[in-house]
This record gives structure tokens, sequence and C-alpha cells, in this order.
């Protein structure tokens, strides 16, 4: 038996700290997202409306539209933009994938705009949300509200020092809802 103690113990201690090293449980960290995901459904659906942006050629006017839905089970949003020019074409496309960590309690925007991709942190405000792009030594802040049905967004320029400069605005109603994007899911068969 004392020979045996030693080896009981021994083999308590290594379960132990397998068991330590184990990940946590996925249906609880997607149970948080898909719950944290939930401030975010007033954006599910499609929508459309006049947007504008200041580039280097001038003011560009463009319709402005979104489609965005759930994914896996909720616990993600996926949202895609395009910029329509007056004669029907694209001339803006952006998809992103907010998401949020359960650990940290922050959501973050994974971006993928005009040849450029980032991670972004995404504050919600008591009426929608705020997002930066980090830009030498200016920062580009998008800042969305929502009310009465409307989802207006702006972008601005921030130079440490200079009262910002707005340079794009998008001023959505909601169209419809939308399946997007988990209608035409491959099937077992």
């Amino acid at each position: 038996m004392r020979r045996l103690l030693p080896v009981l113990l021994a083999s308590a201690a290594v379960a132990g700290a397998a068991q330590a090293q184990m990940p946590p449980d996925p249906a609880v960290r997607i149970a948080a997202q898909t719950e944290a995901m939930k401030k975010l459904s007033w954006m599910d659906g499609t929508w459309r409306g006049p947007a504008w942006n200041v580039g280097p050629t001038g003011r560009h006017d463009i319709t402005q539209a979104e489609r965005i839905g759930p994914l896996l089970g909720g616990s993600v949003k996926v949202v895609e933009g395009r910029g329509y020019n007056p004669d029907g074409s694209t001339g803006f496309n952006a998809l992103g994938v907010i998401s949020f960590e359960p650990n940290t309690g922050v959501y973050s925007m994974r971006s993928y705009a005009m040849g450029q991709a980032g991670d972004f942190k995404l504050a919600l405000t008591a009426d929608g949300y705020t997002w930066e792009i980090p830009a030498g030594p200016m920062t580009i802040r998008y800042t969305a509200v929502m009310k009465d049905g409307a989802w207006r967004e702006i972008g601005e320029r921030i130079v440490p020092g200079q009262a910002p400069v707005q340079f794009f605005e998008m001023n959505l109603k909601r169209v419809g809802d939308s399946a997007w994007p988990t209608a035409g899911e491959v099937g077992p068969k």
C-alpha cells in the first residue's frame, strides 16, 4: 500500500494538471457570444439609403446598401456593404465580421474594404456603436446611431489638436428581412 500511495497521488496530480489545461467548454463560450450579439440584432436585415464621402477628387454621392445577418448559430454577425454609383455600378464593397470575446468582454470587427483588412475594437453605445482605425498620426472614427428605424453613420478624420473633419455619412432605412448569410447552405446530402 505504501508503494501504491505515491503512484496514486502522482496520477491524481497529473490528471488535475491535465484537467486545468483543458480548453473552456465551447458551449459556454458560444452561449456568451450569442447573448452578446443580441445587442446588435437591430442590424439584421437589409438596409438602403443615400451616402456620401469626400476623397481626393472631392465629394462622391452613392446609394449605400447593407445586408447583415447572424452566422455560427448567432455567435457572430456578418456585414456586407455596397456603395452604388449613380450609374448603378458598384463603387464600394466591404465585408465585416463582428464578434465578441467572452474573456475580455470586448466586441471586435474584422473588416475587408478597398484592398485593406484589419481588426478593430467595436464599442457599443446606448444607441449604436463606434469603431476606429489608427492611421499614423490621425485616427479614423466611425460613429453609428440607430434611432426610429433609421441607421446613421458618419466617418471622421481626427488629428490631435484639431477639430474632427467629417468625410463620410450614410443614412439608411431598413428595407426588410434577409436570410443571408445562412440561406443556401450546403446540406449533408
